[in-house]
């Protein structure tokens, strides 16, 4: 049971997958992507939506880990601490240079922030459903960054 994910981080998490989702589905339905440009704006369409809403995620991360760091003892505080603000920079120094590029480096980010979350988690430092849920919410943030970065 304690592996288990409780239900409201479950839910809110993959409630933070809509904007990536919307994202996707906008890239594999130019008609969608359209309407939606002209009817709310062409940064929530496409690509666009999951490169904003991805570096945003990527910052509020850092504050997750940076969370976790304060149950870590002495030096290993200061280390996690250290690790916890990577996220955010990177998503404000890496997500420039174009949609691919900044795609790219976003699928980096978020690939990254999983080790960063397994490494907080092997410490004992999350929750023990902590990896499950991870897991889950990047492998869905990935495959739609890819969608947005291949297709």
């Amino acid at each position: 049971m304690k592996y288990m994910i409780p239900r409201a981080p479950l839910l809110l998490g993959l409630a933070g997958l809509i904007p990536f989702i919307w994202g996707a589905i906008t890239v594999l339905t130019p008609d969608l992507a359209l309407w939606t440009a002209q009817t709310v704006g062409p940064r929530f369409a496409g690509p666009y939506v999951m490169l904003f809403y991805g570096a945003i995620i990527l910052s509020f991360m850092s504050g997750v880990l940076w969370g976790f760091a304060t149950k870590l003892p002495g030096r290993a505080a200061a280390f996690g601490y250290a690790l916890s603000v990577l996220p955010a920079l990177w998503a404000f120094f890496m997500t420039g240079g174009g949609a691919t590029n900044a795609g790219l480096s976003l699928m980096v980010g978020f690939a990254g922030i999983l080790g960063l979350d397994w490494l907080f988690w092997h410490y004992g430092v999350t929750p023990a459903w902590w990896m499950r849920l991870r897991i889950l919410l990047t492998s869905i943030v990935l495959v739609c960054l890819a969608i947005g970065v291949f297709l």
